[in-house]
């Protein structure tokens, strides 16, 4: 085997492995791109896309509007919690 044969074969290697690497990754994109379409599919009641059980009853989603109040909550001290405080104490 002399040298010319040995970088015959290295370069045959390197080009099939970059041909296999090129159509692997061209089927991740395809498959990528393809299943990325099934998302921007629209959505509603007529659609047989199902984002939410809310969506599929019908009801229009409920947002909260820009002056909600925000910010950490002391969830023991809920008026819920307070009153049974005071009912058990009193």
């Amino acid at each position: 085997m002399n040298s010319i044969n040995v970088w015959t074969l290295v370069l045959d290697t390197i080009k099939g492995l970059g041909a296999s690497t090129i159509v692997v990754l061209a089927l991740l994109i395809g498959f990528c791109v393809l299943l990325g379409m099934v998302k921007l599919r629209p959505s509603g009641r007529s659609t047989r896309v199902v984002r939410s059980l809310d969506e599929a009853l019908g009801r229009p989603e409920a947002y909260l509007p820009p002056d909600a109040p925000r910010g950490a909550v002391d969830q023991l001290r809920t008026p819920e919690l307070l009153e049974a405080a005071a009912r058990k104490s009193g």
